[in-house]
């Protein structure tokens, strides 16, 4: 029998407040598990708007504690709630001044399992991830849970780094999920290749989620056309509205990355005898 997991992946509009904005994405998971999935992922910064559109101190107010935060806690309710595997990007604070661009992976009986933080920080205009976020210094986790196997999570402009994403290979994720917030112009035309590659490359499926809708904060328009992308490069079913906001369940036939594997062997075929250049500054 196909070991296949449903999962599901959202992009959602700014609702203008941070209780409306989770309730909201609550409800996409509630409708998610009524639709047979077992593993759900939010998109990056989900309660609240893209604030790094701007340098302003008062969007610190966002953070929260992870796993001690009310919005982990409630999220671990969910999770029990929708017996799904839950990935929850939120501004974490750990301490003052410190601060981070996380995401709370919960497994489908609300254990918080851990979190991953971003690595790689950006800093151009529009995106001004620095003047908020430290580089993320847990290293690339992979987390098992008891309703779709080895995850891993890798978080919107890491995208362009292929060496996190071979990681979280090497340590077994099947599925990668990659919460963003991108809007038009500069890097969209990327949208339909990176991750696309990256699951060739790396041999796994990948749930490439961003935001939808404008916002307060600068001159955007996130595109949203958020999808699933199996090991072979192939869009699972078809890519979400650029417009709407949309719910998304795929379901991921994860016997294909034993299957592909096996067939291209690049675990096997890699040389990391000969990449000391790639890890000298």
């Amino acid at each position: 029998m196909a070991n296949v997991v449903r999962a599901a992946i959202v992009q959602t509009e700014w609702t203008g407040d941070k209780d409306s904005m989770i309730a909201k994405n609550a409800d996409y998971a509630r409708q998610a598990a009524e639709q047979g999935a077992k593993v759900m992922c939010f998109q990056e910064l989900f309660y609240g708007p893209y604030f790094c559109q701007v340098q302003e101190n008062e969007h610190f107010d966002y953070a929260e504690p992870i796993p001690d935060g009310a919005t982990t806690k409630l999220m671990q309710d969910l999770a029990k709630e929708t017996e799904m595997a839950l990935v929850v990007p939120i501004f974490e604070k750990e301490d003052d001044g410190f601060f981070y661009n996380t995401a709370a992976v919960i497994d489908a009986d609300g254990t918080y399992l851990g979190k991953y933080r971003k690595q790689h920080i950006p800093h151009v205009n529009g995106f001004w991830e620095k003047f908020y976020f430290r580089p993320g210094n847990g290293g690339y986790p992979v987390f098992d849970t008891r309703t779709a196997g080895r995850i891993g999570v890798y978080i919107c402009y890491d995208r362009h780094f292929p060496e996190g994403w071979r990681a979280l290979g090497l340590k077994g994720a099947k599925i990668v999920f990659n919460p963003s917030a991108t809007s038009r112009g500069l890097s969209m035309y990327l949208w339909n290749l990176e991750q696309p590659a990256a699951a060739v490359a790396n041999e796994y499926f990948i749930g490439a989620i961003n935001r939808v809708g404008s916002e307060p904060y600068g001159d955007n328009d996130f595109y949203g056309s958020s999808y699933f992308v199996n090991p072979r490069g192939q869009i699972v079913g078809d890519a979400a509205s650029d417009k709407e906001e949309e719910l998304v369940l795929r379901d991921l036939d994860l016997d294909m990355v034993d299957e592909v594997r096996k067939t291209w062997a690049f675990y096997r075929d890699r040389r990391p005898d000969a990449y000391q250049d790639l890890v000298t500054p």
